[in-house]
């Protein structure tokens, strides 16, 4: 089943078109990446899904139904969710805090289990469950950040440069934790400037470039193409 599905998405800042055309597809369950270099419009075209951007064309459907115009928490209760670059969490609060806010729409009794697997999740955040979110390291924010997003229980989970910033080894950490997200099934759309690494975990990849679509194709192909490898693996053609 197809669960995202953009057609000529376009969006604008002002009189600048900063995406111009994209065609991209999920089906339920995918582990997708859009790979690009600075600038492509990758951030734009995650911000106009979620609806923190408004789409200035094109069609966006989720789960069958035309979401352009939707505000973000609307979706968010739909379960299209979203880890913003920079992370996004609240620095005076504490870690508890944060990740109960990203249950903020639910009201069901499966919140305090669902806290208690963020903790088996993340042990680090169970270390640090009193501390304010301002004190973390940046790799222990991007796991506050990522479990803040999943105590929404998404079905469809959008990350942006969840790697930015981080140290190898956090980011090793950070990302063994997205494929265990997506082995449970969770439908993931990845935008990542590492490129190698984006299509290692991937299943399928679209490549961006000045606000348009030019490459898509299974994550593997993608990482043997000599084009994708000279503009973002660094080597020649």
């Amino acid at each position: 089943m197809k669960l995202l599905e953009i057609e000529g998405l376009k969006v604008s800042y002002g009189g600048i078109r900063a995406v111009k055309q994209v065609d991209l597809e999920l089906r339920e369950g995918e582990f997708v990446c859009l790979i690009g270099a600075n600038g492509a419009g990758k951030t734009t075209t995650l911000k106009a899904i979620c609806g923190m951007l408004r789409a200035g064309g094109g069609v966006l459907r989720y789960a069958g139904e035309d979401i352009s115009g939707l505000p973000t928490f609307a979706l968010v209760r739909k379960g299209l969710v979203m880890v913003p670059e920079g992370r996004g969490i609240f620095p005076q609060l504490t870690v508890e805090e944060n990740l109960r806010i990203g249950a903020y729409a639910r009201n069901d009794a499966g919140v305090a289990p669902d806290l208690e697997r963020m903790y088996a999740l993340f042990p680090r955040l169970r270390e640090r469950r009193g501390q304010t979110g301002g004190t973390l390291s940046g790799g222990e924010q991007q796991m506050l950040a990522i479990g803040r997003a999943l105590m929404s229980r998404p079905r469809l989970l959008l990350l942006d440069e969840p790697s930015m910033g981080l140290a190898p080894i956090m980011v090793q950490k950070v990302f063994d934790t997205v494929q265990a997200v997506a082995r449970e099934g969770v439908t993931i759309l990845l935008v990542e400037q590492n490129a190698r690494l984006a299509l290692a975990l991937a299943s399928r990849g679209y490549v961006m470039e000045s606000g348009a679509i030019t490459l898509s194709g299974e994550a593997g192909a993608l990482l043997a193409d000599p084009r994708v490898r000279a503009a973002y693996l660094g080597e020649a053609l």
